[in-house]
């Protein structure tokens, strides 16, 4: 840190700014009463298909060229995930219903809380503001539409949209032209040191902020971020003393 004062705030989305976690948690748990009541399952064999989904959505890999919408995949992560649950019951009709329920309640519960929107209020009138957040175009795009955040960031950057997502210095160096700044001008905010902490410490940025909910330990061999917060809206606290320290 050099003592510059801070310009601009970049904001990771997921688990940062909106609680995808448990609004995951809450499509799920829908999508696992659909099942139960189509095809009269038991507690466990739901829950397996549930973690089964869970588990081809985190290994995902998606390529718009390959001649698949992203919800055409998602739809065949469910009836791959019933199939090897339950064999020949499973049907690509109730796959997509999976799917969208899915989705949709996801979705409905994904929102900026009055907290949140307040914090970004006040920050945008004292820093630039941008979302960089990392995922599939589709996807993301429906996110940040779903909780109306583009009224609080001066850009908006989908990993999706362009040929590296974090944490490549390339698409740091991007949000750093698009807002006119240095890399020492800004603070990276977001919640997974793989990507967000370990992409701005790499593109140089003046400090990151790691958001961890749950207050655990930065784990061996891990980048060490700058802050550790419990919640984004601690962040005024982080930005007051940057700016005694460039004082």
């Amino acid at each position: 840190m050099d003592g510059k004062a801070v310009k601009a705030v970049l904001f990771d989305l997921d688990n940062t700014l909106i609680e995808t976690r448990r609004a995951g948690g809450v499509a799920i748990r829908k999508t696992s009463e659909l099942l139960k009541s189509t095809l009269a399952l038991d507690d466990l064999t739901v829950s397996s298909i549930c973690d089964k989904f869970k588990q081809k959505l985190f290994h995902e890999s998606f390529e718009p060229s390959a001649g698949r919408s992203i919800d055409e995949v998602r739809a065949g992560h469910w009836e791959e995930s019933i199939q090897e649950a339950v064999g020949s019951r499973s049907t690509p009709s109730l796959a997509a219903q999976c799917y969208y329920l899915w989705k949709s309640s996801r979705l409905e519960v994904l929102s900026l809380s009055p907290e949140i929107r307040s914090l970004l209020k006040q920050l945008r009138s004292r820093y630039k503001l941008l979302l960089l957040t990392n995922g599939e175009t589709q996807t993301q795009r429906e996110k940040v539409e779903a909780v109306g955040c583009e009224e609080f960031f001066d850009a908006i950057v989908i990993g999706g949209e362009h040929p590296e997502q974090k944490p490549s210095v390339s698409i740091f160096t991007l949000c750093f032209n698009m807002l006119e700044v240095e890399a020492q001008d800004c603070v990276m905010v977001g919640d997974s040191l793989d990507t967000d902490i370990e992409g701005g410490f790499n593109a140089g940025v003046r400090a990151t902020v790691w958001i961890s909910s749950g207050g655990g330990a930065v784990p061996d061999g891990s980048v060490k971020p700058d802050y550790t917060l419990h919640t984004v809206l601690e962040l005024p606290d982080v930005l007051a003393q940057l700016k005694t320290e460039t004082s």
